[in-house]
């Protein structure tokens, strides 16, 4: 399971193409480069949606556009059997921005995805980009410079805030992937850091994490273990948070010493990323980082 770097070469079809969130989003992403080719939808009397051919499932969509991508806005009820579509027709990638994803049907998606050896990105994520070139989802155009930084996120809106007052300061991004923020998702931090570390134009990572569970944890056992050799930068929310409420999402939720702020920071450090404090701290270590680096 290797995550492809998407491009405008890219097929990609959506499903949920006629809901009002799938149409609006299809515009915005073709917009944007992304190479739309087909959307699906099992409104039997829609054959087009501005421009975009539409079928009546994937296996149909894949047959007559050669998709290999699918960005699924379909509701949380509906969205294990419209991966399940996806998967059976041959998409090796997937992104799933629909939040509310019932546990158990994502613990059948997460087992149904690795199986077939297909990259699944969310659910509740905002998407993945390839600055100046690609998007699959909603990250917004004023956060994505193009740029060296490759940027993986739980938290949507931290990360549009940090990636828009990075671009402010001349620092863009390569590869920005939100992983989203609940308990059980399709890709994890530690699962993206062979990625990472083979794109070459991906000079140092940014990690945007949160109090609750242990994949931050897993991300510093990973960044170890490869040898990461580019600089990480981290930024980890909710260090505030009372134990025991959830903080935003699902899987941010603290118990005991478990999931806690402290242990995060400790194991990133130990594997050698710089922790920021804020915002702010982060921004600008970044931004110091950009200036003084070698230009190749």
């Amino acid at each position: 399971m290797t995550l492809p770097r998407i491009d405008r070469a890219t097929r990609v079809m959506v499903q949920g193409v006629t809901g009002r969130a799938g149409r609006m989003h299809t515009q915005l992403m073709r917009a944007y480069g992304t190479n739309i080719v087909g959307g699906v939808s099992p409104k039997r009397d829609v054959s087009d949606v501005d421009g975009v051919p539409v079928f009546i499932s994937c296996r149909d969509a894949v047959a007559a556009t050669r998709a290999t991508a699918s960005v699924l806005f379909v509701g949380a009820a509906q969205l294990l059997g419209a991966i399940e579509d996806a998967v059976q027709a041959g998409a090796t990638l997937l992104v799933t921005p629909t939040e509310g994803m019932p546990i158990h049907d994502a613990l059948r998606a997460r087992r149904l995805v690795r199986e077939a050896g297909v990259m699944w990105i969310g659910a509740s994520t905002p998407g993945m980009a390839v600055a100046g070139t690609a998007k699959l989802g909603f990250l917004p155009e004023a956060s994505l410079l193009p740029g060296p930084l490759g940027l993986m996120s739980k938290s949507g809106t931290l990360s549009y805030e940090c990636g828009f007052r990075l671009a402010q300061r001349g620092v863009g991004t390569s590869v920005w992937i939100g992983v989203g923020g609940d308990p059980v998702k399709g890709t994890r931090f530690a699962e993206l850091v062979p990625f990472f570390a083979a794109d070459t134009a991906t000079e140092a990572l940014l990690v945007i994490g949160e109090i609750g569970g242990n994949e931050e944890e897993e991300l510093a056992a990973a960044l170890a273990a490869c040898g990461f050799a580019k600089p990480v930068f981290a930024l980890i929310a909710g260090r505030s948070s009372p134990e025991g409420v959830t903080m935003g999402h699902a899987g941010a939720l603290v118990h005991g010493s478990h999931g806690a702020y402290a242990d995060k920071r400790a194991a990133l450090e130990q594997a050698g990323a710089t922790v920021c404090g804020s915002l702010d701290e982060a921004t600008s270590c970044i931004a110091a980082w950009h200036a003084a680096r070698p230009r190749l």
